[in-house]
């Protein structure tokens, strides 16, 4: 399959149009990540018609899987890193090598989180979950078991998948990826649902309820990730050695990029969960955490184009500085990123306007959750094209190998700003935090102030990132 770097001479760069290199990169990407919100929305539309702690229960494992999956990633932002490096300078063996270790690492590293996610799953339960919500703990539990057992899948996935973005190929990775998701969605209905009869036909069921979106997801992933595996022989990254232990310097490298991006999620990740912890202090805190998962995921309609323009840019950027063309680099990320924002900004002005009636579709019922979540929503939309902004010039600097900076960053606003911020304004003065801490001052604004901590914080990611960006260090960094 052919390549971006492959498509442009070396002599032509002068003469290239950037918004056609990073659009022939990113489209497939941002395509895939568009069949994905398809695939989120259906997964919470079939959530949404369980019963409602099927519902907090789901909002609250949303904490384990970003997670895991922010995990997987760090490791796949070294695979990239590495690869479109090499690939840039023309050292084949090197991007094979890059690609190779990256897996080997990425499989060790899921099979050590599966066993980790699954053997605390009730205590993740007991501590996200609201007191008194025994139904929620229960099916949260069994949901991240299942979810748990599909990670060394995932990590395969992630990291086999940024290592084709590394050589200029996005669509493979939609072709296959974009399997595994219709996968998921048979699945999520064959095994959430009993049998049923539409019309003549009797539709076949397992009615394992949320457990059953568990085991469709890590089902599908785990199918999938054995199809990039065959896959790759086919391409400049050739066989692949699994369950070989990565070499040690070649593990150094990976993880010096990928460590910071894995602090960077893991903060990001806990914040979420402390951001939750001040959520289950509202009175209507069970709407409040489903509302929460709902939003996000009606969110990612705005943000996943972006997801995919940042992996476009990370690629393109590694690749340029192998060429030794930091010039170039910062063209296509600055191009990059003028894309996310503007199709965010776009995408945000149909979901402020329709906010409430698509909530009604996904979660009928549940008049709480879809109040929460509509407000949240259009919170969101007012600030998403500065997120968007932060996706794509994060994704540009890690694909440099660059993952300090946006770590500063995201920790500066997330635990610096989003977590007291969330706390000063939902709850109200002398609340006792821990039981002992009185709060000396506290705005009581319950949920409204906890969407205002979230959305305003989100977009200064986007305000830092720009002028870090800018600011250019990221074109020096060694890998």
């Amino acid at each position: 399959m052919s390549t971006v770097a492959d498509a442009v001479p070396e002599q032509e760069f002068a003469y290239e149009n950037p918004a056609r290199v990073v659009w022939t990169l990113a489209w497939p990407a941002v395509a895939l990540n568009s069949l994905q919100v398809v695939n989120t929305l259906l997964d919470r539309g079939f959530i949404g018609h369980l019963h409602a702690a099927a519902l907090t229960a789901q909002g609250g494992a949303t904490n384990v899987m970003f997670l895991m999956f922010s995990l997987a990633i760090s490791i796949a932002t070294g695979a990239t890193a590495l690869v479109s490096r090499s690939f840039g300078a023309d050292e084949r063996r090197q991007v094979r090598q890059a690609a190779r270790q990256s897996l080997s690492l990425a499989i060790y590293a899921g099979i050590a989180m599966m066993l980790l996610t699954t053997g605390i799953a009730h205590l993740t339960a007991e501590w996200i979950m609201p007191p008194g919500a025994l139904e929620a703990k229960r099916d949260m539990t069994y949901f991240v078991m299942a979810y748990g057992c599909g990670l060394p899948g995932i990590f395969i996935i992630q990291t086999l998948a940024g290592s084709l973005r590394g050589i200029g190929d996005t669509r493979s990775p939609m072709v296959i990826s974009g399997i595994q998701i219709l996968l998921h969605i048979l699945l999520n209905f064959l095994l959430i649902f009993p049998a049923h009869r539409l019309g003549p036909i009797t539709v076949p069921g397992a009615g394992l309820g949320l457990l059953g979106a568990g085991c469709a997801l890590s089902g599908s992933a785990t199918l999938s990730s054995i199809a990039y595996i065959l896959y790759a022989r086919r391409t400049p990254l050739g066989k692949m050695q699994p369950f070989r232990l990565p070499e040690r310097a070649w593990a150094q490298r990976i993880l010096r990029i990928a460590i910071p991006a894995a602090v960077m999620s893991t903060l990001r990740v806990f914040s979420l969960t402390a951001f939750m912890q001040v959520l289950k202090q509202v009175p209507n805190a069970e709407d409040a955490i489903g509302a929460l998962s709902l939003a996000f995921a009606l969110e990612s309609i705005m943000f996943m184009p972006a997801f995919g323009l940042s992996s476009a840019a990370a690629a393109l950027v590694g690749q340029s500085l192998g060429m030794k063309r930091p010039d170039r680099a910062e063209q296509l990320g600055w191009m990059a990123c003028r894309f996310g924002a503007g199709v965010t900004l776009v995408l945000a002005l149909p979901l402020f306007l329709g906010a409430e009636p698509i909530a009604t579709v996904l979660v009928p019922g549940n008049p709480g959750v879809i109040h929460e979540a509509s407000m949240l929503l259009k919170y969101l939309c007012a600030t998403e094209f500065l997120f968007g902004t932060a996706m794509v010039l994060m994704g540009a600097m890690q694909g440099a190998g660059d993952t300090v900076r946006p770590l500063w960053i995201a920790m500066f606003c997330l635990w610096g700003l989003r977590v007291p911020l969330a706390i000063l304004l939902t709850l109200p003065k002398g609340f006792a935090l821990g039981g002992f801490l009185p709060l000396p001052i506290g705005a009581g604004m319950g949920t409204t102030g906890a969407w205002w901590a979230l959305t305003t914080t989100q977009g200064l990611q986007g305000v830092l990132a720009f002028l870090v960006f800018r600011q250019g260090k990221w074109k020096t960094q060694k890998v």
